[in-house]
């Protein structure tokens, strides 16, 4: 990534997914910071997997900001960091196939956090999940609340 310039708007976004089974009740959760600002989102699905809410917490997290960004994704989920990293170019290039033939798990997952992905100039950080990483604690909190509404049928 190029340098980044003072007048850009630098975004860091926490993320997290959780499952009570898998599949089962899931939740995600997004901490947006930016400055001293800071917004939460979390939300959930009564019967989905880990993965689905690992990536729907990067989408909603991009979605929710107003205008294109340098964004510093900070997830858990080395699903997540290397499959947009590392195996995107390769499903894409292979027309959503894996290297064994078969298709691309999540897909429209995937093609929704491309088209959010490209707004912005977007770094992506792995961290250690349940390790006291502020950011990423608070991330898997949200992520169990949406988790609690998907259950209560609020999500």
């Amino acid at each position: 990534m190029s340098s980044i310039t003072p007048q850009e708007t630098i975004v860091d976004l926490y993320t997290d997914g959780a499952c009570k089974g898998n599949p089962g009740p899931g939740g995600w959760g997004a901490l947006l910071h930016y400055g001293e600002a800071e917004k939460s989102l979390f939300g959930g699905e009564a019967k989905t997997t880990n993965n689905r809410m690992e990536l729907t917490a990067v989408i909603e997290g991009l979605k929710a900001l107003k205008r294109g960004c340098v964004v510093r994704v900070h997830t858990d989920s080395r699903y997540v960091q290397q499959g947009i990293t590392e195996w995107l170019p390769n499903w894409i290039r292979r027309g959503w196939r894996t290297a064994g033939g078969g298709a691309v798990k999540n897909q429209d997952l995937w093609q929704a956090l491309v088209r959010e992905a490209a707004r912005h100039r977007i770094e992506w950080h792995w961290v250690k999940g349940h390790a006291g990483h502020v950011g990423n604690e608070r991330a898997d909190a949200l992520a169990n609340e949406g988790v609690r509404a998907a259950r209560a049928g609020r999500a």
